[in-house]
């Protein structure tokens, strides 16, 4: 998951280029929107953060982009590409670097300050954006280049700079009437802070602690145990086991805890959040953000929000995702029956006397898989060990497109946990890559990519690539090797593969660079890059038992990758209703919407199984109703794999994963472009034709038709 400042800033951060050293912002006495200073071109001062500087930071970055916007309106000159769009490209670096500092301290460094912050800052923020989008003056200027680029010898990339400007304003409503854009800017206002909202209920939900004792930990292994109790003993509770309601702790103890009642307990817990009831609950807001969405849709000229966002999304229109994803959910649900009947011999052969429930489910699927293949996840653990699996995704990295790391001390970090390499590629440096691998109160679920700096080189200045990953793997009580699971494995190297996209950049303009590109074309990088965990290569030398050093041995890789479409109904299954249930909320028009009942109501027509839940309920489904980002956009990531699965059989085609043939070729055509090439076009250019859903329907074992 890439989370861009665009989402949530709009037009705004659009139009501002990546905060770097040499363009004058005027003096500053906010260490939030001074320009960035030290080693590296230059990199953030979070040693100089303080909440209470946000509101004052940005209101003084917004005033300065006032200033640069105001100055390119006045401009005499008739509108050029130079004086209009570039400089509306270069305009906004204040807010693009308090907004990288708020944006960490919203997600990795939440507190009761930061939420009342938000709470002011949301709706101000998207306020902002709202007038600059509806800046007239601006906006002739822009339609004036627009209008009359075939006048002025433009570059290709030039060219879609400018279409991507130009459609930006058309698309948030500069052609509207006063009344119709003064309606969405109260619109996209009150979103802001419903947004916000969604996410501190959401929060709060996921910091409360399950209280266990230590019998119904049997199964679990030694440092998760060790882990609960540290939980509990720091929340009062000595002597007992804290399981917080996240993710990273909840499906470890689906996976492996023998005791039934207990799963049950921590799976309710889990699926409940954000529907509670009471004044944490979710239910409300997401009716109201539903009604909002649809009638701005509708003021902007589009049927349902649906439309609007997949507008320039590759797919372009919701039937179009909506079909692939129907195509593949029969299939998905087939599988679902055959693993579910799996898991009923193996609990009817135990004498269990139960039918599979949800909180079953990843029990006897492990139960299945070490029947079926001799393979048991607590087998694979010990040799995945967290430091050495980030050693080797830098090695493939290397390997693949010949990047090399180096540990840096000399910059500022935000938390003690956060790690810092300065990232090289044929001996040039292209970029740092910061890491905060670990869960803590006060940081959201789940795993992110950010972009702290797009690359960029608008006046021939190289400008380098700062990104960062986000994880909420489990810290050891006793500073001893963390351990990870082969789904954190992949998603690990899932996140570093959006890391990767922003590090091999290669354009002129930050708005077009690195992963600034269609939801449904962004995951295709990422999702590519989980292929090369499952490498031998990797595998051999970096998946080393934690406590011999030994590497992990060959017949437990033959099993890995034996069992590698094993339990896929289970995972296309839960994640095809979220983005079943994201699309058909978008597209259900401005009725008022009961998620719960609409959700239930939905899912028994599709004829989902009753042992699975969906990946994201829509009370707790922050990719869509915690900001714009992935609304009507979770299929994103089925579209995006079938460039995945397809772009693979490229590799194995040519003889394997680490081929430098197809990986320059991957490199050249797709990796380095951002979006300066229509994402459709620089995947032609790449296979030499468009993807099918075969290789998908392969890569997932299913069968192909």
């Amino acid at each position: 998951m890439t989370i861009d400042r665009r989402t949530t800033l709009g037009l705004m951060a659009a139009a501002a280029a990546a905060p770097a050293v040499g363009f004058a912002q005027g003096a500053t006495a906010n260490p939030l929107t001074a320009v960035w200073t030290g080693p590296y071109g230059g990199v953030p001062a979070f040693d100089k953060v303080k909440v209470s500087d946000f509101e004052p930071a940005f209101d003084d970055a917004m005033n300065m982009h006032r200033k640069e916007i105001d100055a390119i309106t006045r401009v005499k000159s008739m509108p050029t590409f130079e004086n209009t769009i570039v400089a509306l490209e270069k305009s906004g670096q204040a807010v693009e670097r308090v907004y990288t500092y708020y944006g960490i301290w919203s997600g990795n460094l939440s507190s009761p300050d930061v939420q009342a912050a938000s709470k002011v800052l949301s709706p101000k923020l998207a306020a902002f954006s709202d007038e600059i989008s509806q800046n007239e003056a601006l906006f002739q200027r822009v339609e004036s280049v627009y209008q009359n680029q075939d006048k002025m010898n433009l570059t290709p990339e030039q060219k879609r700079l400018l279409w991507v400007t130009y459609i930006g304003f058309v698309r948030s409503g500069a052609k509207l009437s006063a009344a119709s854009k003064t309606r969405i800017a109260a619109i996209n206002k009150e979103l802001a802070g419903l947004f916000t909202q969604f996410s501190d209920n959401l929060l709060h939900d996921e910091e409360q602690v399950t209280y266990l004792t230590k019998a119904q930990l049997n199964g679990m292994p030694q440092a998760y145990i060790d882990s609960a109790a540290a939980t509990a003993k720091k929340n009062g509770k000595d002597g007992q086991y804290g399981i917080v309601n996240t993710r990273s702790a909840a499906d470890p103890f689906l996976t492996f805890a023998t005791d039934r009642g207990a799963r049950e307990v921590i799976w309710k817990a889990f699926v409940n959040r954000g529907d509670n009831g009471g004044a944490h609950d979710n239910n409300a807001l997401i009716s109201k953000i539903l009604k909002l969405r649809f009638e701005r849709a509708q003021l902007l000229g589009y049927a349902t929000h649906a439309h609007w966002r997949l507008e320039n999304a590759m797919a372009k229109t919701p039937d179009n995702a909506t079909k692939l994803m129907e195509a593949v959910w029969p299939a998905a649900v087939a599988r679902v029956k055959e693993e579910v009947a799996d898991m009923q011999k193996i609990a009817d052969s135990e004498g269990a006397k139960i039918k599979i429930a949800p909180w079953d489910y990843r029990f006897y699927a492990e139960k299945v898989r070490k029947a079926r293949y001799d393979l048991d996840e607590n087998a694979i653990k010990p040799y995945m060990q967290l430091d050495k699996l980030v050693e080797g995704m830098f090695w493939a990295s290397g390997q693949i497109y010949g990047f090399s790391f180096e540990p840096v001390t000399d910059v500022p970090v935000y938390h003690e946990d956060v790690r810092v390499w300065k990232v090289n590629k044929a001996g040039k440096m292209i970029g740092l890559f910061y890491f905060d691998p670990y869960a803590r109160q006060g940081k959201r679920s789940g795993a992110w990519m950010n972009a702290y700096r797009s690359q960029s080189r608008m006046d021939g200045k190289d400008i380098l690539t700062i990104v960062s990953n986000n994880s909420n793997f489990i810290k050891t009580a006793d500073g001893s090797p963390v351990l990870i699971s082969w789904d954190d494995a992949s998603t690990l190297f899932h996140e570093f593969g959006h890391a990767i996209h922003g590090l091999l950049s290669n354009v002129t303009y930050p708005s077009l660079a690195g992963t600034s590109v269609a939801r449904d074309y962004v995951e295709f990088p990422s999702q590519l890059n989980e292929d090369w965990l499952g490498t031998p290569e990797v595998l051999n030398k970096f998946a080393l038992h934690y406590e011999t050093g030994k590497p992990i041995p060959a017949d437990l890789v033959a099993k890995i990758e034996k069992a590698d479409t094993f339990n896929q109904g289970f995972g296309t299954v839960e994640y095809l209703a979220s983005a079943l249930i994201d699309m058909k909320l978008h597209l259900a028009g401005g009725a008022d919407i009961d998620a719960d009942a609409f959700e239930r109501e939905e899912l028994t027509k599709l004829g989902m199984p009753s042992e699975i839940v969906m990946r994201h309920r829509t009370p707790q489904f922050a990719h869509v109703f915690s900001s714009d980002g992935y609304s009507a956009g979770y299929y994103s990531y089925l579209w995006s794999d079938t460039l995945t699965a397809d772009c693979a059989e490229a590799f194995t085609e040519a003889g394997g994963f680490y081929d430098k043939t197809v990986a320059n070729k991957l490199v050249k055509e797709v990796l380095s472009r951002g979006n300066t090439v229509d994402p459709a076009e620089a995947y032609r250019n790449f296979r030499g034709r468009d993807a099918g859903i075969a290789p998908l329907m392969r890569k997932r074992g299913f069968p192909v038709a």
